[in-house]
């Protein structure tokens, strides 16, 4: 047995019992060519500084508390706005899929409103809020609840009435039909819907603090440009990237398949 052999049969153990940190090193390729390009000095370096470089930017914010500190705040804000965001979106989107006339009147006011993105609203938000954290939490809450409503409704509207009507037959009250056959059925859209919900939420939030915020890692990234510090607005991407990648990878997707796994019997 070779070593390469050796290393690939170690690796393939290791990312079955860990899938999302080996997939981590799928961006191995992306960094050696990074590096290499900053090698052949194509680009100065001031505008493209190398893999080392910028991790010891990044140390040197860890050191400072800087980067916890901006990272604490985004986590907090984003955390407010999605659960007040999925606050007004499940009962909703569970509302609407229930009742015919509200889907029939409700359904097209939602498309075009999810049509408008988060951005838009800034200037006008700016008006009314001014620079601070009700203009970037009314952001994230628009932002997570249209696909948190829309694929509650489409989960509640997809169980099949053949279901509903058995737990009907079997004497099931309206709550517990509510709560054990229809919830149930509508749960693998309304998980997909909160994973993308948050994943929109993620990107306002960022945007919103480049251009209203006072910290957080989107005004990090923004405030770096002033200092021509093209290594710190590289962290900052690099942070951001990361962090989704492991909350989405390690919470959000296996939460997901668990559910679909649990419920997936009601198919659309």
């Amino acid at each position: 047995m070779t070593a390469l052999q050796a290393f690939w049969g170690y690796y393939v153990r290791w990312s079955a019992k860990w899938p999302g940190a080996a997939a981590l090193l799928s961006f191995l390729p992306l960094i050696l060519l990074w590096a290499f390009i900053v090698w052949l000095e194509i680009f100065p370096r001031v505008f493209l500084p190398g893999p080392l470089e910028v991790l010891g930017k990044a140390w040197e914010l860890l050191y400072k508390g800087i980067l916890l500190d901006y990272l604490g705040d985004s986590v907090v804000r984003l955390s407010v706005g999605a659960a007040a965001g999925m606050a007004l979106a499940i009962p909703l989107g569970i509302l609407i899929g229930l009742n015919k006339r509200a889907y029939e009147v409700s359904w097209p006011v939602l498309l075009f409103f999810q049509a408008i993105g988060d951005i838009a609203w800034l200037p006008i938000l700016l008006i009314w809020f001014g620079f601070g954290l009700t203009t970037m939490t009314f952001v994230i809450v628009y932002t997570v609840l249209f696909p948190v409503v829309l694929n509650t409704v489409l989960g509640i509207r997809s169980v099949k009435p053949e279901l509903v009507r058995a737990a009907q037959s079997l004497g099931a009250s309206r709550p517990r039909i509510l709560f054990e056959v229809i919830l149930p059925g509508a749960l693998p859209n309304i998980i997909t819907g909160l994973r993308n919900g948050l994943g929109y939420g993620w990107r306002a939030l960022i945007a919103a603090e480049i251009i209203v915020g006072t910290s957080g890692i989107g005004f990090l990234m923004f405030d770096a440009r002033r200092a021509g510090s093209v290594e710190e607005i590289v962290v900052g991407m690099i942070v951001l990237g990361l962090l989704w990648y492991i909350v989405d990878s390690w919470i959000l997707a296996p939460v997901e398949r668990a559910t679909g796994q649990r419920w997936g019997l009601v198919t659309s």
